[in-house]
């Protein structure tokens, strides 16, 4: 190829590029393609339309970059997992606006077919989902993270009141959708409750009568259905607890 070829490639990549930026500056939607879209950024349906839905659901190895933002936060010493244990997924979705959405989570290798094919069929159903990136954004902190409303899997810790005992979100197998709206509640022995997020009290009573609950999940949710299909428990179903964002296996 000749070098008024290179040339003209070049030009048009530059005002690619440009323009997504000036998306991105203005809150417009962007272009690209999925490998180049960032965790949380709004994309043209045009654009998804281009790159077709097999790129924009997509499992792969941990990379270096990626476990850098990992490590300290949802990575830490002691971790049973190792990094080749887990993978990273790109799985778009539509966000509370309806808007095509570009999201991204860490999951146990042996779940990640599984999730991709869950996500990918919630996307085509127009299922909101409001944010979903890394936790390790908010620093491994899933308080902060539930309160922005942020859907997501690994992280490590132990179960709660245990020392010993590795929780389902760290080991890769548990996933928390839309939490402000579909909180975790639990009965304290004096009659008050325990709610995660602290900011999600206002969504954690009376759910089966109550219909002004953006996002939640019941029984006749597209989520609980797809993901008890695959195998997952629900923990709305749980008896002394109740924790209705959560899926397990």
């Amino acid at each position: 190829m000749g070098l008024r070829f290179w040339l003209v490639a070049a030009a048009l990549w530059a005002a690619v590029v440009a323009a997504r930026a000036d998306g991105a500056a203005d809150g417009g939607a962007a272009d690209g393609f999925p490998g180049v879209w960032k965790a949380g950024e709004v994309v043209s349906d045009e654009a998804v339309a281009a790159a077709g839905l097999d790129r924009c659901f997509a499992s792969e190895r941990i990379s270096d970059e990626t476990f850098a933002r990992m490590r300290g936060r949802s990575w830490r010493e002691g971790c049973p997992l190792k990094r080749s244990q887990l993978r990273y997924l790109r799985l778009l979705h539509r966000n509370a606006e309806g808007r095509a959405q570009m999201g991204e989570m860490v999951v146990n290798a042996t779940i990640a077919a599984r999730v991709v094919d869950i996500f990918r069929r919630l996307y085509e159903r127009g299922y909101r989902i409001g944010r979903m990136v890394l936790i390790d954004e908010y620093g491994g902190d899933d308080e902060a993270a539930m309160r922005d409303n942020n859907t997501s899997c690994f992280n490590f810790r132990f179960q709660t009141g245990s020392r010993s005992r590795v929780s389902k979100h760290g080991l890769g197998l548990a996933i928390d959708i839309n939490p402000l709206y579909n909180p975790y509640v639990r009965r304290r022995r004096d009659g008050t409750f325990h709610v995660e997020p602290s900011t999600g009290r206002k969504y954690a009573f009376d759910r089966d009568r109550r219909t002004d609950i953006p996002c939640k999940i019941d029984r006749s949710d597209a989520a609980y259905r797809l993901f008890t299909a695959a195998g997952f428990r629900w923990g709305g179903a749980w008896r002394s607890v109740k924790d209705y964002q959560h899926f397990e296996l």
